[in-house]
């Protein structure tokens, strides 16, 4: 009897509990609630929330899911981890393995690599290929051999974890498994999509606990040869900050998840859509040659201008910008969530609300950009100009690969500008649509182009 008066007693103060929040909720100004819960299977996702915006204003509720972490590993990632000290320690030590524990060899890795992609590409001069396999390979190798050093030349491994990353993208996209997030309780009934699922995200670990055994085995203290050996001995060094906690194994682990899920496809995404645009728009295209043989001279394949230099391009770093507005790196921001009570246009924001910025809206808004879908470089070359700030996410969240990202870009465009004249297969420009159900990534809709070396006469 006094069991049941108990449990009777808990369901009372249960109940009492959430019946107090509602009605704490309720006597919110609140912004407008978007009726259902399916949005996530919307074609072209952030185009759909941007048409919700221009009915209900720049602030509206909507049920998304993205509350689980099916991919994440002991809550350890940082794209997705809970904001707190530590995570702040995770997110310090991720950021400075990439701009200090690389620093010196990243820009010549990326142009050897880069002169390695154009020699390839070379070689297939005048046939249709296939360019955001050739980007996903490439960037890929790049954050391999920044994270696990030269010994990636030894085997097979960049091959294996591109496989592994294109897997993993694949799955996680696919609606059997993107439902699970939205209605939870079928977790509970056998799924095949959730099945592979789970073997990808296992096989990722496996990689992934190999390298950092190998890289435990070899590392010498005080020294490091990549990305991880710099994480692994900053994980050993003992937390003073009171309450952060201890950095552990783990979090490498996810920094090196979150570094190759981040830094693959988005960035060799944009390059396909700056590859798209330029092919729609053949006479940027000749001025950004203009532009390069100016700097460089013509023909001269083997000269560069150094990233600091990155001026000296104006026109390039314009091109850059506007494909990154048009077609932002993650169109809506990661999720943040609000540390205390706040407000917004008169909105009440609760504690604990996830908030998700529409980056793409940002860059499509008609009273801050003058003819905003249409792709406009020289808007980025009037005087006063800035290059869209917003393009890598914002606040605590904005994107740890930024810097390298930018890079890459550059880096790469300008070499492929400067070897290739970019040319559609026989007359068939690729679609500036995004794919319908690319979930909230713009993906560029496959195409092929031709290569035509410069100073050579017309392909056949």
């Amino acid at each position: 009897m006094l069991l049941l008066g108990l449990l009777l007693l808990l369901s009372l103060l249960a109940g009492g509990r959430l019946l107090w929040g509602q009605w704490k909720l309720s006597c919110l100004h609140r912004p407008p609630l978007v009726p259902g819960f399916l949005h996530l299977r919307q074609p072209n996702l952030p185009m759909y929330l941007l048409g919700l915006a221009q009915k209900l204003g720049p602030i509206y509720r909507l049920r998304l899911g993205l509350q689980d972490k099916l991919v994440s590993r002991h809550n350890q990632d940082l794209s997705l981890g809970d904001y707190s000290l530590l995570w702040k320690a995770h997110k310090r030590l991720t950021r400075s393995a990439l701009l200090l524990g690389v620093r010196s060899s990243m820009e010549p890795l990326v142009e050897q690599l880069t002169q390695e992609f154009c020699e390839r590409m070379r070689a297939r001069a005048g046939a249709p290929v296939a360019i955001q396999e050739e980007f996903s390979f490439l960037t890929c190798s790049i954050i391999c051999y920044l994270t696990f050093g030269d010994k990636v030349k030894e085997d097979t491994l960049v091959h294996t974890f591109h496989d592994c990353v294109q897997d993993l993208m694949k799955t996680w996209d696919h609606w059997s498994v993107q439902i699970l997030d939205i209605i939870p309780f079928l977790r509970f009934f056998p799924s095949p999509g959730l099945r592979r699922l789970k073997q990808a995200v296992e096989n990722r670990d496996h990689i992934v606990e190999k390298q950092l055994r190998q890289h435990k085995e070899s590392m010498v203290a005080g020294q490091w040869r990549d990305m991880m050996d710099y994480m692994l001995q900053g994980v050993q060094k003992p937390r003073e900050e009171e309450g952060l906690g201890q950095l552990l194994e783990g979090h490498v682990h996810m920094s090196v998840v979150d570094l190759f899920i981040g830094g693959t496809e988005t960035t060799s995404t944009t390059l396909s859509w700056a590859v798209a645009f330029l092919l729609h728009h053949p006479e940027f295209q000749q001025r950004l040659q203009e532009e390069l043989d100016r700097e460089l001279g013509p023909g001269a394949w083997g000269s560069r201008v150094p990233y600091k230099d990155r001026s000296r391009l104006p026109l390039l770093n314009a091109t850059i910008a506007e494909v990154l507005r048009l077609r932002p790196v993650v169109p809506l921001a990661l999720p943040h969530r609000t540390t205390r009570p706040s407000s917004i246009f008169g909105y009440d924001i609760p504690e604990g609300t996830v908030v998700i910025p529409n980056l793409q809206g940002a860059h499509l808004d008609e009273t801050v950009w003058e003819q905003p879908h249409e792709f406009r470089p020289d808007r980025f070359l009037a005087p006063g100009a800035s290059p869209s700030a917003l393009a890598f996410g914002c606040g605590a969240r904005v994107c740890l690969g930024e810097p390298l990202a930018r890079l890459e870009l550059f880096v790469v465009l300008a070499r492929l500008l400067q070897a290739f004249t970019l040319l559609p297969p026989a007359g068939a420009l690729p679609s500036l649509q995004p794919q319908p159900h690319g979930g909230v990534n713009l993906t560029v809709q496959p195409f092929q182009v031709r290569l035509q070396p410069r100073g050579e006469g017309p392909l056949a």
